[in-house]
């Protein structure tokens, strides 16, 4: 059981950090996301990649 709550405890605090992530990304002014090479359209794609590493 202590597996089992420390698994889900894990897989939501990932998913917070995927939806914080993904608002950054879509809240950043348009000129510093130009300066990091960062299409603001693919959000979900970086904070995917960052967070789940896929």
């Amino acid at each position: 059981m202590a597996h089992f709550m420390s698994s889900l405890r894990n897989r939501l605090q990932k998913r917070a950090s995927y939806h914080r992530t993904v608002q950054e990304i879509r809240s950043m002014p348009l000129d510093v996301a130009l300066d990091l090479d960062i299409y603001q359209g693919d959000a979900e794609i970086i904070a995917q990649k960052a967070i789940y590493g896929r």
